[in-house]
């Protein structure tokens, strides 16, 4: 056999094995395609039906979801209200006439005095507060009014801010003012 031949042959017997390869490749191919849509087919059918069940599941809770935004609304409109009431009083509180506001310090202070040293106030209160008691005035507070009254080594205070005295009465209130408001 020539050298010629043999080389036909060789590549007769590789284009054989090319062509055998190619082939089985392509039914390889052939069958992971049809195993991915049959696993993609079933893949969309779960879908499908977990979409159907999330879909519900939206519809019953957007249902409820509705139901609470609207309590959530009024709740929200109720709040405010109240708000506005707070806001009001205090700032009804802050412009209280000097005679009524020096009476309210002295009824406070006349009460609280005994057995404390120190006393803090308003700005705006100060000197109508050292007219009123003996306690030595240890400072300005950031308030609308009243005081503050403490005891000589710091350890005990009686707030008597306004704004405190107001929000004491709106808690325990809160129930009796939000009938008023809403029946």
């Amino acid at each position: 056999m020539g050298l010629d031949a043999i080389v036909e042959e060789i590549k007769a017997k590789g284009k054989a094995e090319a062509d055998r390869i190619e082939k089985e490749t392509t039914a390889e191919v052939s069958r992971i395609t049809a195993e991915a849509r049959s696993q993609a087919a079933r893949i969309k059918a779960a879908q499908q039906e977990a979409a159907k069940k999330e879909i519900e599941r939206i519809r019953t809770q957007e249902m409820s979801g509705a139901a609470l935004e609207v309590k959530r609304a009024m709740l929200n409109a109720r709040k405010e209200l109240l708000d506005e009431v707070n806001d009001k009083a205090k700032e009804t509180i802050s412009k209280l006439p000097a005679d009524k506001n020096q009476k309210l310090l002295k009824s406070i202070i006349d009460k609280n005095q005994a057995n404390n040293s120190r006393i803090y106030s308003a700005e705006k209160d100060k000197d109508a507060v050292k007219k009123l008691t003996k306690l030595k005035h240890a400072g300005n507070i950031d308030s609308i009014g009243g005081v503050i009254i403490e005891n000589e080594t710091g350890t005990e205070y009686l707030d008597f801010r306004y704004e405190i005295i107001l929000k004491d009465v709106t808690e325990r209130s809160l129930k009796q003012v939000s009938d008023i408001l809403f029946g």
